[in-house]
């Protein structure tokens, strides 16, 4: 059976809030992470789809949370492709507590992809979108320490 694609992030102290969890904020950077480090795996850095002359933009981000991360622990994304459309596409992030294999929040984030220097939509080309439907299944890189 296989894993999606997932990065391993430890909690540190300052992302923490008053109530000793995650603030919920840090939850976005978790993901912009993984999703930056999903995009490396398939197309080798984000700057190549820079070099192409396209660029993706956020454009609906909608998260539930389970349950808390707490200083120190061990999380695990998980990042796999939903959906493809023609000039967009969502992805979905479940983050895992690693040790104990609990749900602590699931997003899906809906991303344009566009023209880098108009900002208009653009499709999304044949070779992008192949890697998308293969994704980056069984890839661990850990950033635990």
């Amino acid at each position: 059976m296989t894993q999606p694609f997932t990065l391993l992030l430890r909690v540190r102290y300052g992302e923490c809030d008053a109530q000793q969890v995650v603030f919920n904020a840090r939850y976005g950077d978790y993901i912009d992470v993984a999703v930056t480090e999903f995009y490396r795996t398939l197309f080798g850095s984000y700057q190549s789809l820079l070099d192409r002359g396209l660029d993706s933009q956020v454009v609906r981000m909608a998260t539930d949370w389970s349950s808390p991360a707490r200083f120190d622990d061990v999380l695990a994304l998980q990042v796999q492709t939903l959906r493809l459309g023609t000039t967009s596409y969502s992805l979905q992030v479940d983050i895992l507590h690693h040790a104990e294999q609990r749900l602590v929040a699931r997003s899906e984030i809906t991303y344009v992809m566009v023209d880098a220097q108009a900002f208009s939509k653009a499709a999304i080309p044949d070779d992008l979108r192949a890697q998308f439907e293969r994704g980056a299944p069984d890839v661990l890189i850990n950033q635990a320490g």
